[in-house]
């Protein structure tokens, strides 16, 4: 491997872990700073830091390899994020900042839920921890499988720690760097990184797609577009072979946005309330430009595969194949750094929310109620490992698929929160009966739907995504529940 990937590597990792050091040093003093960095981000931080956390190694990885192997017809998925975003940016994001300061100046979404709905306060707290805790594992070992697929396609028997090979080394490395900045930093090192991290992830998303079109061997986009027509005419067309089935289960990932966890947080997070447009907006023109580098990479880099004679055996390596192929030794290692930067901007957030949870809606609810803010932090930083453990032990198989993870985890946030967090916000009705409901309700469906297969065929026919019936279920739930028992005056009106 040339010595330039190497160095280029080494300045990333060692940026993200100087990081962690600043933050350290400045926003870790109390469980509030540690888990929601004082709730101090600036529009541009959050807005970069919500995107980031959000695309993981799916950006670079899962939706390119989705585009390589079947055309068009898979961005139906990417322009359904980018309509949910937009709306989690318009009905969250102000709502959740200015309600979970309202309701107990609350740190963590189980500790918002709790004080939201008081009657049931404990069964919301620790139902909602436990779903957070299974889900993130899942959710945080999609990007140690993309972190185990990078090492393994670019540094292919040259680096085997402990006899684990590329894959299980890839795996160790990045979740190590990943722990070092979250243990020390907590919430701020995470989004500041995340910040880094997005502007050389949406920078790499453009340079690759100019690249594999117009360098050599490209053609532009006539030549592409003819290649591609020669080897299949549908992999330019967004409807042909498409069924309405599987239309709306590539739309409907958009519903997930609003519950997830790892990226609502930062809406809790920002600065102030006039700041959500603002970051509204850097997010969303953040979330365009690398949705069409993601599908421009993905479509293109199929024609350009083809006219150049390349073998690739996975599709979700194509942005690794290409870094490595046509560009110099230096900007391949920023690349592969731009691959690293999605997959950890994820990992991050998720097992800093996860700790959360585990700190503030177990331990200090059930094992040391009196437990000192020195101490709880201490707790967050083990919980991190803890959780990071059980991740990589679930990622240990390399033939494991990052976009098949990534969406069996966002389904089962988006149904056992999504509406919840909507209604909660929105609908001054919902009750604490109603919330216990439709979170286990959601997630339950969504699980069942999984294990019986039906997110793969559905009665002899196309799988039906298992994040809407799990989402419809759990806002039926929610609702009727809600209107059957009392309402026991939990919702506050806010002063304007």
């Amino acid at each position: 491997m040339a010595i330039g990937v190497w160095i280029s590597l080494f300045v990333y990792f060692a940026l993200m872990i100087g990081i962690g050091l600043y933050a350290m040093r400045t926003s870790t003093s109390t469980s509030e700073d540690y888990m929601l960095g004082g709730r101090t981000l600036s529009p541009q931080v959050a807005a970069l830091s919500a995107g980031a956390s959000d695309m993981s190694g799916w950006l670079l990885l899962g939706l390119p390899g989705a585009m390589f192997a079947s055309g068009l017809g898979s961005a139906w998925i990417g322009i359904g994020l980018l309509v949910g975003a937009f709306f989690n940016w318009l009905l969250v994001a102000p709502r959740l900042r200015e309600q979970t300061v309202h309701y107990g100046n609350a740190i963590t979404i189980p500790a918002f839920l709790a004080n939201r709905f008081p009657t049931r306060a404990m069964s919301l707290r620790v139902v909602s921890a436990i779903v957070i805790v299974i889900f993130f594992a899942i959710y945080t070992a999609s990007g140690l499988v993309a972190g185990g697929k990078l090492f393994q396609s670019a540094f292919s028997g040259l680096i085997n720690i402990g006899g684990l090979g590329d894959y299980g080394t890839g795996i160790v490395i990045t979740l190590g760097v990943v722990l070092v900045y979250t243990v020390v930093g907590g919430f701020l090192a995470v989004s500041l990184t995340d910040f880094v991290q997005g502007c050389i992830m949406m920078l790499a998303l453009v340079i690759m797609p100019a690249v594999v079109l117009f360098g050599e061997g490209g053609g532009g986009f006539a030549q592409a577009s003819q290649t591609l027509n020669e080897i299949d005419p549908t992999l330019l067309s967004w409807t042909d072979g498409l069924t309405f089935i599987g239309w709306l289960s590539a739309v409907t990932w958009g519903l997930g946005y609003f519950g997830q966890p790892h990226i609502i947080v930062r809406f809790m997070a920002i600065r102030s309330l006039k700041d959500v447009p603002v970051a509204r907006n850097i997010g969303m023109s953040w979330m365009l430009i690398s949705m069409i580098g993601a599908v421009s990479l993905g479509i293109f880099g199929r024609a350009y595969a083809v006219r150049n004679g390349m073998q690739v055996d996975d599709p979700e390596t194509i942005f690794i194949i290409l870094a490595n192929l046509l560009f110099h030794p230096l900007v391949t290692g920023f690349l592969y750094a731009a691959l690293l930067a999605a997959i950890m901007s994820t990992i991050s957030s998720q097992l800093l929310v996860a700790s959360s949870s585990l700190t503030e809606d177990f331990y200090r609810l059930f094992l040391r109620k009196e437990a000192s803010e020195k101490e709880a932090v201490t707790v967050g930083r083990v919980s991190v490992l803890l959780v990071g453990i059980v991740a990589a032990i679930i990622a240990s198989d390399p033939n494991s698929q990052v976009l098949g993870l990534v969406s069996n985890a966002w389904a089962g946030f988006g149904a056992a929160f999504g509406p919840l967090i909507l209604l909660s916000l929105m609908w001054s009705r919902t009750n604490g009966a109603g919330a216990i409901a439709g979170m286990i309700v959601g997630a339950v469906t969504v699980m069942v739907w999984i294990t019986l297969g039906w997110n793969a065929s559905f009665m002899g026919g196309p799988g039906i995504y298992e994040i809407i019936p799990g989402f419809i279920a759990s806002l039926i739930a929610i609702v009727i529940v809600s209107r059957a028992t009392s309402d026991s005056g939990e919702y506050k009106q806010i002063s304007r």
